[in-house]
């Protein structure tokens, strides 16, 4: 419930205003009357064009269905379909020669190449613990997983054969990375001993260690003859820390479940914690309480003697929810809801300028500006909104102009189809673009749902448009002068606990020519970290063709008449309402946003919203084109329901699905389908929101 108090003709969460006027405009100096009445002049522009903008979404839509039931049964026409998009102007001309401008971009984005990730901002020790990222183990990463090819560690105790081996992998690295003059790492006896072939590589020397570099990411070589390990070792090498995650995104939108004044209370607390540098959580671990707190900087000395810093924690973004949500946490003088990423976009910049100021213990931005990613913009009237709305919250909050920096992700068809013009429209602010298979792949399916039956879900990782889609997106980029100013980002690997296939597979990214890609864990992006130092992108961006054209990308990946078995069906509706309904059971009873969710093998993935909407547009597709009943559906529901329930029953506060079929959690995901043609774009949100707000409400 909310209660609410009065700003400006606004209706305010009273936990907003006073987290808003007590801990971020006071310390600013900022005048509180004239925020809140710049606040609500500003909603009173912008808030209308924002329901134009979705409109507008909707209006095409209706134009492209017809389009496609205009031509049933008829060959698809990839000529006449491109001058259709033109036509109705859905495509825009390209724009002409540009170089984005963007400024004072701080070096983890602009000329850092490395891991990013990305975590829900509800969940203050997953924010800690990907905050505090930038450093990992390098031996800790590889003992406790698969990505060293070796017996998997004794479970009692620590286990010295496995302690070998990891130590063995570990100066392997040292010697492809580090290569030292006619001597291997493992033969070294101290600290002392040894000469790099290359000298540069020398930073400095830490409390206990010495600080090297390689393609601009640093490694701490820990020298400890007192500790366990070090003790053992014949040069007394305790360790390896790896600089890993240069950058983390903190997470308002697909990983969270924040419906309401107290969700999004609980978010901007978080971010505050972290922009001000005094966020801690504590819990129990083995019957002891822990307290976790940000990182400091990792010190070292050069060769002068001279004292440097080398920063302890991830460059910070903080993801702003979309154009199509509003939310209860603030009302309109008309008593509608705000549009959530409007208040997003106030809010967070509002915390972030205690950064930019220097009232933050720590600093996040070296270069006074502040990072939001924006998701799922369509086209460039949408970016060029956004940039209007920076402009806007600027001027609000007293900035100078661009200091509010944008990551614009390329996960919507009209995105892409248009990326050029879009990177454009914000190209004296942006620092980041990126692609993702789930949400793209679901904007695919119903942007042409009406065109007839898409291919099977694993199938389409092959499609062309896929293909296209991802080398376009780097393509564009690096036409357009983001190499050195900006990431090129690629999307998540998914399986936390495959770590061994993530190091075979993810560096395919770096040879695409990302700068940056996203891992599930801390722990990843350590090992992610290798591939770094294995290649350098900005070499390889170097020499990447120019971007192809349209054809293939607007190339629809229909099944073309294939008759799927009985069996193939049936295994297909169960993938899909196997993901749909372990992640809806905890994103609707618990608001659990992310988490690692077993598959329908009992691997776990680390799903989120992106999942659902995939899953959820293609059964509604083969529904409405008569490949699968409604019947076959609520079969596959029904014994998936019974899986799930089986998969969480270790979990003492899990509600069953079985048996509460008209609960809220299983009447989500039964909407999620059988509703799935009308929902705008074909987005989760408003029904998970609805019936998170149903459970809520008890």
């Amino acid at each position: 419930m909310h209660d609410y108090t009065a700003r400006a003709g606004l209706s305010v969460d009273s936990r907003l205003a006073d987290l808003l006027e007590t801990h971020v405009l006071a310390p600013l100096g900022r005048d509180v009357g004239a925020f809140w009445q710049g606040f609500a002049d500003l909603l009173a522009s912008y808030a209308p064009r924002n329901a134009e903008l979705l409109a507008k979404r909707e209006a095409l839509q209706a134009k492209i269905d017809a389009y496609h039931i205009g031509r049933a049964g008829k060959p698809h026409d990839a000529a006449e379909y491109e001058a259709f998009l033109r036509e109705i102007g859905y495509l825009v001309p390209e724009p002409g020669d540009f170089q984005i401008g963007t400024q004072n971009v701080d070096a983890e984005i602009a000329t850092m190449a490395g891991p990013q990730l990305v975590v829900p901002i509800l969940n203050a020790r997953f924010l800690l613990n990907a905050a505090n990222a930038r450093w990992g183990s390098l031996y800790d990463a590889f003992y406790g997983t698969d990505a060293l090819d070796a017996p998997a560690a004794r479970p009692s105790g620590y286990d010295e054969e496995r302690g070998a081996a990891v130590i063995a992998r570990g100066r392997q690295f040292l010697d492809e990375t580090l290569p030292l003059v006619d001597q291997s790492w493992a033969d070294l006896k101290d600290e002392n001993d040894g000469k790099l072939l290359d000298e540069s590589q020398w930073v400095g020397f830490t409390e206990k260690g010495l600080l090297f570099q390689n393609n601009g990411l640093h490694i701490e070589v820990v020298f400890d003859r007192e500790s366990p390990i070090g003790k053992t070792d014949k040069a007394g090498i305790a360790d390896i820390n790896l600089e890993a995650a240069l950058s983390t995104i903190a997470d308002c939108e697909d990983s969270v479940a924040a419906v309401d004044g107290e969700d999004k209370h609980l978010a901007y607390t978080n971010w505050l914690g972290v922009i001000r540098g005094d966020l801690e959580e504590s819990f129990n671990k083995g019957g002891r309480t822990l307290t976790r707190t940000l990182n400091g900087d990792k010190t070292y000395k050069g060769s002068a003697g001279q004292t440097h810093a080398v920063s302890g924690r991830s460059m910070m973004f903080v993801r702003n929810v979309g154009h199509l949500m509003t939310n209860p946490a603030i009302l309109l003088p008309d008593g509608s809801e705000i549009p959530e990423g409007i208040m997003d976009a106030v809010f967070t910049s509002a915390i972030s300028t205690l950064d930019v100021e220097g009232h933050a213990r720590y600093g996040n931005s070296k270069h006074g500006s502040i990072y939001i990613v924006k998701p799922k913009m369509h086209g460039p009237e949408e970016c060029a909104f956004t940039n209007d709305l920076f402009n806007a919250v600027e001027d609000l909050l007293g900035l100078e102009r661009y200091t509010i920096k944008v990551g614009v992700m390329d996960e919507e068809r009209r995105t892409s189809a248009n990326l050029a013009a879009c990177i454009e429209a914000v190209k004296d602010r942006i620092v980041f673009i990126n692609t993702g298979f789930l949400d793209r792949t679901g904007d695919e399916i119903h942007t042409s749902m009406r065109a007839g039956p898409m291919m099977r879900k694993g199938a389409m990782k092959g499609s062309d448009w896929l293909g296209a889609y991802e080398a376009r997106n780097v393509a564009i980029g690096l036409k357009h002068g983001l190499s050195g100013v900006a990431q090129i980002g690629k999307g998540m690997w998914a399986a936390p606990d495959l770590m061994g296939q993530m190091m075979v597979e993810k560096i395919g990214h770096l040879r695409a020519g990302a700068n940056t890609a996203w891992v599930p864990s801390p722990t990843a992006a350590t090992l992610h970290a290798l591939h770094y130092h294995a290649e350098n992108v900005f070499d390889i961006q170097k020499d990447l063709p120019e971007p192809a054209g349209l054809e293939a990308l607007l190339s629809i990946p229909l099944a073309e008449g294939t008759n799927w078995s009985d069996e193939e069906l049936r295994e297909e509706l169960d993938n899909n309402c196997q993901g749909l309904l372990g992640y809806v059971v905890r994103w609707v009873d618990a608001g659990v946003g992310c988490s690692k969710v077993p598959d329908i093998n009992d691997v776990g993935l680390m799903e989120d919203r992106a999942t659902l909407r995939i899953s959820s547009q293609h059964l509604a597709n083969w529904l409405l084109h008569g490949v699968v009943s409604e019947e076959q559906i609520m079969d596959s529901l029904t014994r998936m329901a019974a899986k799930v329930d089986a998969q969480n029953a270790g979990d003492p506060d899990y509600q069953p699905l079985i048996g509460n079929e008209d609960a809220p959690a299983f009447s989500a995901a039964k909407d999620l389908i059988f509703k799935g043609v009308e929902q705008p774009s074909g987005y989760t949100e408003p029904l998970l929101h609805s019936w998170r707000q149903v459970k809520k409400a008890g």
